[in-house]
């Protein structure tokens, strides 16, 4: 496995490497795209809907690690959406594979380094609602992270952003409007609620799903909000999709595996390209 790169203590080094990252990716696809899309799991077959695709493994990229994770594929798209350029990651780099909070976000800051200022993050999520049901599309209107080290955590990259940046506005309100809208537009009814980021690679105990409802939670996953968080300091504008693919611990008297995420995911694979698509095809920068 290619670990990539250990949390910065050299910020001139892991700039280097970020800049490695993406001189090398932009050489590859000829140019650089608008929006960046990341896939998460058992949602990767968006990308196989790109038209004029340039695919790239992960393995081939300086500085990139690899994913373990089954329904991630490991690789970097460049295509036509919508008649719009845009990057999709098939599979992300989660902190329960065993790297530094700084390897999950690397490709963040090389998609900013590339001029991308627009990120749309999918991800598989329980369901904490209980008036969710698996199959659900849900837009995440803002994040619950108690969990595990922040990816800003270390010395300030000031190329990037502020010391302490704001996240009042983490998910762009008038995204997750548009979203919506499309959605009605094109027959989809779609959720909204707030994500909350476990560590894993467990899934959650009854006891704390009751908790993160009490807190506030809609939907739980292993992934996504250190992505946000970074990119939020970079001044990027992000919407964030959850497909809701079981519902979590204790909700309904049945065991949890990855084999219901996968399932549901191809499941709604039609539903879930057809709004990305719209939204991407429609969106205003």
């Amino acid at each position: 496995m290619n670990n990539g790169i250990d949390m910065y203590k050299d910020t001139a080094d892991y700039m280097e490497k970020c800049r490695n990252a993406a001189d090398y990716i932009s050489s590859r696809i000829g140019g650089n795209p608008q929006i960046a899309i990341i896939l998460g799991s058992g949602l990767g077959p968006l990308a196989d809907s790109l038209e004029q695709p340039v695919e790239i493994d992960y393995r081939d990229i300086p500085g990139f690690p690899e994913t373990t994770v089954t329904g991630h594929a490991g690789k970097l798209v460049c295509g036509i959406m919508g008649g719009r350029r845009v990057l999709a990651m098939k599979g992300r780099f989660h902190y329960y594979e065993g790297y530094d909070v700084s390897q999950v976000v690397f490709h963040i800051r090389v998609f900013r380094l590339m001029g991308i200022s627009s990120l749309i993050v999918t991800n598989a999520a329980g369901g904490i609602n209980t008036s969710f049901n698996p199959g659900d599309l849900m837009l995440i209107t803002d994040h619950i992270s108690f969990f595990a080290p922040s990816p800003l955590r270390g010395r300030n990259l000031d190329e990037f952003g502020p010391r302490f940046p704001d996240m009042c506005d983490a998910y762009d309100k008038n995204l997750v409007e548009y979203a919506e809208k499309i959605g009605k537009s094109i027959g989809i009814g779609l959720k909204k609620g707030v994500y909350a980021f476990a560590q894993g690679p467990m899934y959650e105990t009854p006891a704390e799903i009751r908790a993160l409802r009490a807190i506030g939670a809609d939907a739980v996953g292993m992934s996504t909000v250190p992505e946000v968080i970074t990119a939020r300091h970079c001044g990027m504008r992000v919407l964030g999709i959850s497909c809701i693919t079981n519902m979590a611990a204790g909700v309904l008297e049945q065991k949890l595996d990855h084999a219901e995420v996968m399932d549901t995911a191809k499941r709604v694979e039609s539903i879930f390209i057809r709004l990305v698509s719209e939204i991407v095809a429609k969106w205003e920068f």
